[in-house]
């Protein structure tokens, strides 16, 4: 089959759309002839070297965490799924032409392709978020980086559940808040006293997905600092915040159940932009730029 690659080290010239040993399904687990595949920031600090501790990789890495397809290949003791089935969810090495995801959701009627692949990390990411801050109806909460992938899913999640949300984008994006039912601030220096201003005061909880704003600045906005949580920046805990990065906080099969039904019942929309296999290291350039609209995906012509 072949695979998104790469066997040194840096920029999105390093990539390669070349052949890979073909993945099989193990226990609990499907294989899926894949539709979609998104690219996320941490595809970006791999292929960088920043999650490395070689010089240079072992052997040919395979980019990609989550991915949309059709079931070809179901591993032992799965229950509920067949193949032929339509899925999305997350896995490993799901830039490729064949996939294996350990944990996944049936592809809503009427949802694109791309839609869908880009919900697998997203909609894990901002359940989790979601649960470790305790939002829900009447909950005020700041999403810092409400334009981004998980950010924009975040705050359609806690829109769904009732609380009024504020986040903060670049100017051009706030239309885009708007319309996925936030309050938008002007992000960088400054963004505190204008979350305040549009909040009325505190706010009961802060979910950080952008890692540019001070954590320091941050628990200024909450009661509590331990209510503000981080997904990219791994130094806010010196602040009192907390951080998360998956493990045991995370709840896969059933925040990908919640994601799917929010798409189904159109209360969760996903901005894409789509670049073909054969183009991936567009994406890769776009991404590593840190003003992405929405979540970029990577789609088999």
């Amino acid at each position: 089959m072949r695979a998104l690659q790469f066997t040194e080290y840096g920029g999105p010239e390093r990539l390669e759309w070349g052949q890979a040993p073909e993945p099989h399904a193990g226990p609990g687990q499907v294989r899926v002839a894949v539709r979609a595949a998104s690219v996320n920031p941490i595809d970006v600090k791999m292929l960088s070297g920043a999650m490395a501790q070689d010089e240079r990789p072992a052997q040919p890495v395979l980019l990609g965490f989550d991915a949309a397809g059709v079931v070809d290949e179901v591993g032992d003791g799965v229950e509920g799924a067949a193949v032929g089935d339509e899925v999305f969810g997350r896995g490993s090495g799901t830039q490729a032409e064949l996939a294996v995801l350990d944990a996944w959701a049936a592809r809503p009627p009427g949802v694109d392709w791309a839609v869908v692949a880009a919900a697998g990390v997203a909609g894990e990411t901002a359940e989790r978020g979601l649960r470790l801050l305790g939002v829900e109806a009447g909950t005020t909460l700041f999403v810092d980086g409400g334009a981004g992938g998980v950010g924009a899913v975040a705050v359609q999640m806690a829109v769904a559940r009732g609380a009024t949300v504020v986040a903060s984008a670049s100017e051009a994006n706030h239309p885009l808040l708007r319309d996925l039912g936030a309050t938008p601030v002007l992000y960088g220096e400054g963004v505190v006293d204008r979350v305040t201003d549009a909040a009325g005061g505190t706010v009961d909880a802060v979910f950080d997905v952008a890692g540019k704003t001070p954590a320091e600045d941050l628990v200024r906005l909450v009661v509590d600092p331990a209510q503000v949580v981080s997904i990219a920046n791994f130094g806010a805990g010196s602040a009192g915040a907390r951080v998360t990065g998956g493990g045991d906080d995370s709840r896969p099969v059933e925040a990908l159940a919640l994601t799917a039904s929010l798409l189904a019942d159109g209360r969760l929309e996903i901005p894409v932009q789509t670049f073909a296999f054969e183009h991936a290291a567009d994406a890769y350039r776009t991404i590593a730029t840190g003003h992405v609209r929405g979540k970029l995906v990577l789609v088999h012509a």
